[in-house]
């Protein structure tokens, strides 16, 4: 996501813990605003609550962590691994999302739940974190390679949204 001029570069303090059933209407909240009004995530569509209970079960299911950033009992963001492909030889890497609600930008909430999604990526046995970022998410970008992600590949014009082309930078972290 991009850092927003008029949001202040001050960190809050959150506290990070597995995400719960109750907090799926949140999640998609937060996923949901950034769907129709930026590139951080190439859905066109918003999703509805079955579709992020899905995708939650599914989480819980196949061990793979999802994270909630809460202030003063507000989820004020999340975060997940997902396999990064569904072909079996690929099991040990997995790629991290988070999003941050909007009005919570700029905060530490990315930093807390990227440290705690590395941690956990480890403790599980993982041997490779990817990220997929729009490349003109300079602050993703940013975040991910202060925990020593590297850019691996660039894809050229391989989304369409709000009527131009977007590329996507790919980085990774060996665990």
């Amino acid at each position: 996501m991009k850092r927003q001029a008029d949001k202040p570069d001050t960190a809050i303090s959150v506290s990070i813990r597995p995400a719960a059933e109750r907090d799926i209407v949140s999640i998609s909240d937060i996923y949901n605003y950034f769907v129709t009004r930026s590139t951080a995530t190439f859905a066109d569509n918003e999703e509805t609550i079955a579709d992020r209970k899905a995708w939650f079960d599914s989480h819980l299911a196949n061990n793979l962590p999802v994270l909630v950033a809460e202030s003063e009992g507000k989820v004020v963001g999340w975060a997940s691994l997902s396999f990064y492909h569904q072909r079996s030889a690929y099991r040990q890497s997995v790629e991290l999302s988070f999003y941050i609600h909007h009005e919570f930008l700029a905060r530490g909430i990315g930093r807390q739940l990227t440290e705690k999604l590395i941690e956990l990526a480890r403790e599980i046995g993982y041997h490779c974190i990817l990220s997929l970022v729009c490349s003109e998410n300079d602050a993703s970008i940013a975040l991910l390679k202060k925990f020593g992600f590297e850019t691996v590949g660039d894809l050229k014009e391989v989304g369409r949204k709000f009527d131009r082309w977007l590329n996507v930078t790919i980085l990774q972290k060996m665990l």
